[in-house]
């Protein structure tokens, strides 16, 4: 807060005198960010619309409305041109359409992570992998353990996976209780979960396959590593070969919203300027402005002053790596539109106090929330201690093992991607898809009052100078 506070101090206010001529409500320049306080930020904020539109979707579902939102869902939307046309349901452009862009993201950071993230380097990356690993194999297992048998078993993917956006957001809402350190450990931790959710639905979750459409959309990636390896550093050209590579994967038979991953991976990560070439230029620039300016003159009347501005907006963007500028742009638009109207349209369930009582009865319900509430944190727990007790991962600075385990209880929070896997899983089978459903969203309310509740106390007793 004080630093938060330093900061406004040294922004410019607007006023007489001041050089800002914006309007009142407008900032010409935020607080400067690292690209991991700007992925909090969002992250944050994002969980908690994601919350709002979870708690809308179930009052809809239980009120009145409810046909009016069962027929919303089933509404077919269609596009076309001449006699092609590609018609869906609304609920189906939504999962398969939209969603995409939150894999692209999703992608984006993956990639970043690899190369200068915390999944750089091995010692670094140990203890977050072998934490996701852990945490996404102990669910899966038991699952499979109340359902081996039974016609609903393909859904062991369905606790395998971290909600980002709530998880992170719930560490953050205890900021000063916890250590930086374990704010990374858990981002990292979702992110390789991510990656294996995204592998599981590629190799487990994918229905029968069309070869030629396969073909086509192995040549369209093809296609997106020429233009990475040829230096093409506009968006334009990623974006149409990543559409063409989305048809392709809806007609192979492969979950089409996987086009947002591969798209992602194929981004170049390597900007056109070097920094040192970019600060002689950006010192050069702003001397041409200073001495193209004269006394009353605006940016509107001025032609070398504008010329020189636009020099410095293309200067500013080849000095990033298109990976950066993507991810920049395309997180608020993800956290705030594509992942709450996901919510909006896939949490509406029906909650009959005697059909709840018999939901958690039965094998789907009860294997999704114990998997996701114990076996997230068994996973996580026991992997992370596993590395640590090999020496071959060190623990965050500032962290103890027992906040890890703490943070195994948030990793239960599943939501966005459980729920994901589950229309995939139970695709045709509508009292499954409910039963999975109502078991996410009672793992992910368990795990995130109780992981909460444990952090809080144990930053209480930290304070208290117990150790």
């Amino acid at each position: 807060m004080q630093e938060q506070q330093r900061d406004e101090k040294t922004q410019p206010q607007a006023g007489p005198g001041s050089g800002i001529l914006y309007a009142p409500w407008e900032r010409a320049f935020e607080r400067v960010l690292t690209p991991f306080e700007e992925f909090i930020r969002s992250q944050t904020s994002g969980g908690l619309l994601l919350m709002a539109c979870t708690v809308i979707a179930l009052l809809l579902a239980n009120s009145g409305l409810a046909p009016l939102y069962l027929a919303l869902l089933q509404l077919p939307v269609g596009i076309g041109i001449g006699s092609w046309r590609l018609e869906m349901s609304l609920h189906h452009w939504i999962n398969e359409g939209l969603m995409a862009f939150f894999f692209f993201v999703v992608g984006l950071e993956l990639k970043r992570e690899m190369l200068v993230g915390e999944l750089a380097e091995l010692r670094q990356a140990a203890l977050p992998v072998a934490a996701a690993l852990g945490g996404m194999a102990v669910p899966a297992l038991i699952f499979l353990g109340f359902n081996a048998g039974g016609d609903a078993v393909q859904g062991w993917g369905i606790p395998m996976a971290t909600d980002i956006a709530f998880a992170a957001g719930a560490l953050v809402l205890l900021a000063a209780r916890v250590p930086r350190g374990l704010v990374v450990f858990l981002v990292a931790l979702a992110i390789v979960d991510d990656l294996g959710a995204v592998l599981v639905i590629a190799l487990f979750y994918t229905s029968d396959l069309a070869i030629p459409w396969l073909a086509g959309a192995a040549a369209v990636v093809v296609g997106l590593m020429v233009l990475n390896l040829a230096g093409v550093r506009r968006i334009l050209p990623y974006f149409l070969l990543a559409v063409a590579l989305w048809f392709s994967l809806l007609q192979s038979g492969v979950h089409a919203t996987l086009a947002g991953v591969i798209g992602a991976f194929t981004v170049p990560a390597r900007p056109k300027y070097d920094p040192a070439l970019f600060s002689t230029q950006l010192r050069r620039m702003t001397e041409r402005f200073d001495a193209s300016r004269a006394p009353g003159d605006g940016i509107m009347v001025n032609e070398e002053m504008r010329a020189t501005v636009q020099a410095l907006e293309s200067g500013v963007v080849a000095v990033q790596t298109p990976l950066q500028r993507l991810e920049h742009i395309w997180h608020l638009p993800v956290a705030f539109g594509v992942v709450p109207v996901f919510a909006l349209f896939n949490a509406g369930i029906p909650l009959e106090s005697g059909a709840l009582g018999a939901a958690f009865r039965h094998p789907v319900a009860l294997g999704v929330t114990v998997g996701l509430v114990l076996g997230k944190f068994i996973g996580v727990t026991a992997a992370s201690w596993l590395v640590l007790r090999l020496g071959l991962a060190q623990l965050p600075a500032q962290t103890r093992l027992v906040q890890l385990a703490a943070v195994g209880l948030l990793a239960g929070i599943g939501f966005t991607m459980s729920i994901f896997i589950a229309e995939l899983a139970y695709a045709g089978q509508p009292q499954y898809l409910l039963l999975a459903k109502t078991g996410i969203i009672a793992a992910s309310l368990i795990a995130g009052i109780a992981g909460m509740a444990w952090l809080w106390l144990l930053g209480s007793v930290r304070r208290g100078g117990q150790r």
